[in-house]
């Protein structure tokens, strides 16, 4: 069985909508201000565009983990 975290960044776009950036493996324990100055950076510099336009707001951060379990078949 295999751990799995991702860090998820959530942005609001220009159409109000979520849009959700995931890091896998993120280093932990997570530095909260050290993601929000990357989030920052992200929306400043238009690293990514979404369909729904720009992001413009920061609107959350998560860890997420899962266990994952391969089955044989």
């Amino acid at each position: 069985m295999n751990r799995l975290k991702t860090l998820e960044m959530k942005f609001g776009n220009e159409d109000n909508k979520v849009v959700t950036i995931s890091l896998e493996q993120p280093i932990e324990p997570v530095d909260p201000v050290a993601v929000e100055q990357a989030m920052d950076v992200i929306i400043a510099q238009n690293v990514f565009a979404s369909s729904g336009g720009n992001l413009v707001t920061k609107k959350s951060v998560r860890v997420v983990e899962r266990n994952v379990e391969d089955i044989e078949i």
